[in-house]
């Protein structure tokens, strides 16, 4: 699922430092008295002005506040400004391959940079540029996170193993699909949804498709509205919890 995205524009003060959330974007005085455009989801924000990208961070928004934005005389925000497949690749963009650690962290050079927790223990590539990093799966180029890079050219230059980088990775088209254990009750959760599926089917593994709720169980498809618009963060279900015999007997 593709996370809902903003953008809104804001004039530059003479101090050179905007806050748009409760986040402070320092670009300096230099720049006082540009009209910047926010383009923000969940997982970064760029600032543009007149089109040009400036600057891209790390996002602290989270869905709620983007709805606030919108509220608050935002728009509905148009693709990405990160480059794209047919634009061409950024002036020295390379490509490594990490192992994404316990704590959903890699290392590049010296930097520990998040990439996701729901991403531990996976190798990914890394799509390195000037302003972003881009990680993405090794065998099919689906984006899968877009953080802010704070590489310099130097440190980009010794990263250990880099390539040439190829066409810039995409964000999936197809559903994703989750699992899910129903509980005794019958209800599984996804993306902050509660489904009531039927004490019949307590404790079985349900697959559920991101974009409607297609729910797969044994007498059939069922499809359901989604009332939510919260990214999937867990694909697999939770095992069931095994129970302490002493201490259910005590």
């Amino acid at each position: 699922m593709t996370n809902t995205t903003k953008s809104s524009a804001s004039r530059e003060p003479p101090s050179g430092n905007l806050q748009v959330c409760g986040k402070q974007f320092w670009l300096g005085p230099a720049r006082s008295g540009l009209t910047l455009t926010f383009w923000a989801d969940t997982d970064v924000i760029h600032l543009l002005a007149a089109g040009t990208r400036l600057k891209s961070v790390r996002s602290h928004l989270s869905v709620t506040d983007l709805a606030a934005l919108l509220r608050d005389g935002g728009r509905l925000a148009g693709p990405s400004p990160l480059p794209t497949a047919g634009d061409g690749d950024p002036v020295g963009a390379v490509e490594v391959d990490r192992t994404v650690n316990a704590t959903g962290s890699v290392s590049l050079d010296q930097h520990l940079v998040l990439a996701a927790e729901i991403l531990a223990g996976r190798r990914v590539s890394v799509r390195v540029d000037q302003q972003t990093l881009m990680f993405f799966d090794l065998d099919t180029r689906e984006l899968l996170r877009t953080r802010p890079n704070p590489l310099t050219l130097a440190e980009i230059g010794r990263l250990r193993s880099a390539r040439p980088a190829g066409p810039p990775p995409q964000h999936r088209t197809d559903p994703v699909t989750v699992l899910r254990r129903a509980s005794n009750s019958g209800v599984v959760m996804v993306v902050g949804q509660k489904v009531a599926l039927g004490r019949i089917h307590a404790g079985k593994t349900i697959a559920i498709t991101d974009t409607q709720l297609a729910i797969h169980c044994d007498d059939g498809t069922r499809t359901i509205r989604r009332t939510t618009d919260h990214p999937v963060r867990n694909i697999k279900a939770n095992r069931p919890r095994k129970v302490d015999l002493a201490s259910a007997n005590g």
